[in-house]
């Protein structure tokens, strides 16, 4: 499963200082390797406070300037007796700020402070009842006998000094536990994830009435926050923006717009992996309706020939994001010059194009890559322009909200997530012009039959892949020897999670007859069942 990203401790620092006094108020997450520490993060945020996740080797001189109201310490894969285990400096306990230890984290704070731990005699996983037995402070408004997730083969065997049981389950005596004095909580369960049914109500208290957070994270606040910050930042140089017509690229654009006017340039690279009328479309919505002028730029031969008998995924991310940046300075010495590239680049994209981090005394792995985004992995080293990326610190839940409080029509605020590289990465194995049609030809039916269902809206992506096989069929009692169209649609909070959406059948029969019947080259539909995890949405 994906593990987290971990931000540069100087970069931490930069981030706190960019955010401007307005988030100053903030929590910080210190990873150990967890799979949900990015989860964390986005509950907290749907408090209203802001968060950031940072590692887990964060100075405490590096905390105490970043100044947060409260600090959580996320789950792990390690267990704390190990060698090696990954630990926060001890100092942290002495900061007089309210921390909060989930599974991990909560073993590591009762190890550290005098407490014991040990292997538990029954691992639990899963959904288990909470008993509670403090219901004040953390646990206030947490119903007893409540459903929380657990994922632990280790226990607390032994308290710190100074600690009060707060729960427990059947097979764990210390479910959650709490120093009331120092403002130290520690919980076995995870209440980030949506299957902890009172776990939003327990980090409510957490930020709210320990941490006493108040809600400034809020739309208004970083449109207010980002648009002076861009001002600052570009000054009177001009930006040249990558639009693509999706939500984070449009919204990018109307604030880039309502910041600097003139300043900027969008320019759209129709690099011949769109889906089927969509350079038509997104052209006449910018130039005609919204009066941004978009400069148009042909290059579909260009990539297609660049990705010539390229059939590894990262390598297409890679051959598109460097042609991307070629296009881009071509581009820029006709219009430019300009000193800024902007990017609709968000903070999973940052999470999933995470390099590998390993401890160089631990060998510990803290982050894995799982896919590099053509605007994050695909960059080169020798970028010529400078990046202005004010959308890489949110969600993409929250760059909708942030679209639709600029004016933003719900047509694109609701659009589904498209991928940068296009239809090159739902086409497995080598481009062709031929497999593009196809394709786009499928995902267009898939598109339309939603639509006409009234089902968009339910799905977070529906759309189609082609697979560089082909298998036998039969139609007018010929054989046939064609491409199969696997269906792809998922349900999803934010994208970091996702589960296949239970699609009626006679949707999936009318879609799959006309695929068949339609699209020349496809003998064949399936539906992709996995969820993320095991699975990623996309399939490169």
């Amino acid at each position: 499963m994906t593990t987290a990203v971990t931000l540069p401790t100087e970069q931490a620092s930069q981030i706190v200082e960019d955010l401007g006094q307005i988030n100053r108020q903030m929590i910080v997450i210190l990873d150990f390797g967890s799979q949900y520490s990015e989860l964390i993060a986005r509950r907290i945020r749907e408090t209203q406070v802001y968060s950031e996740v940072l590692s887990y080797r964060t100075t405490i001189e590096q905390l105490r300037k970043l100044n947060p109201k409260g600090i959580i310490l996320s789950g792990g894969p390690s267990s704390v007796y190990d060698q090696g285990a990954p630990k926060c400096d001890p100092e942290i306990w002495h900061l007089g700020i309210p921390i909060l230890g989930v599974c991990y984290g909560m073993q590591l704070m009762v190890q550290q402070l005098g407490g014991e731990v040990a292997r538990a005699d029954r691992a639990e996983y899963g959904k288990a009842s909470l008993y509670i037995d403090d219901p004040t402070d953390l646990l206030t408004n947490v119903e007893d006998g409540t459903t929380m997730w657990m994922s632990h083969g280790d226990s607390v065997t032994s308290m710190p000094s100074g600690f009060e049981l707060l729960a427990h389950t059947e097979n764990t005596p210390c479910a959650a536990i709490a120093d009331h004095n120092r403002k130290l909580y520690g919980v076995q369960f995870h209440p980030e994830v949506v299957h902890s049914i009172g776990g939003l109500a327990l980090i409510r208290n957490f930020v709210y009435h320990i941490c006493e957070c108040e809600p400034t994270w809020t739309t208004a606040a970083f449109v207010e926050e980002s648009i002076r910050e861009i001002r600052a930042k570009v000054g009177n140089k001009r930006v040249l923006l990558a639009l693509s017509g999706g939500v984070d690229s449009s919204t990018l654009a109307f604030l880039l717009h309502k910041a600097i006017g003139e300043q900027l340039t969008c320019v759209f690279i129709d690099q011949g992996f769109m889906r089927k009328y969509e350079p038509e479309r997104l052209l006449k919505l910018f130039q005609e309706q919204f009066h941004i002028p978009v400069e148009y730029v042909n290059a579909r031969d260009r990539f297609l020939k660049a990705l010539s008998g390229v059939t590894d995924p990262e390598e297409k991310r890679r051959i598109i994001g460097h042609e991307f940046i070629k296009v881009f300075e071509e581009e820029s010495r006709r219009l430019g010059p300009f000193d800024y590239l902007a990017q609709g680049t968000l903070y999973p994209d940052v999470i999933e194009s995470a390099d590998t981090n390993v401890d160089p005394q631990t060998g510990e792995r803290v982050a894995v890559k799982i896919k590099s985004h053509h605007n994050v992995g695909g960059l080169p080293k020798d970028l010529r322009f400078k990046l202005v990326e004010p959308l890489r610190k949110l969600f993409k839940d929250e760059v909708r909200k942030v679209g639709r409080s600029i004016g933003l029509p719900e047509e694109i605020v609701q659009r589904h997530p498209f991928p940068g590289p296009g239809l090159a990465i739902r086409i497995l194995g080598e481009i062709t012009a031929e497999r593009l049609k196809i394709l786009r030809d499928a995902d267009l039916i898939v598109r339309q039959e939603i639509n006409q269902r009234g089902l968009y809206h339910d799905y977070w992506q529906a759309f189609a892949v082609l697979l560089p096989i082909k298998s036998v069929g039969v139609m007018g009692d010929q054989r046939t020897y064609a491409y199969p169209i696997v269906l792809r649609i998922v349900t999803s909070e934010d994208g970091m999670t996702a589960d296949w959406a239970r699609v009626p059948y006679e949707v999936l029969e009318v879609i799959s007859n006309r695929i068949v019947n339609e699209v020349k080259g496809v003998n064949r539909v399936v539906y992709d069942i996995t969820s993320k995890p095991p699975g990623t949405i996309e399939w490169e």
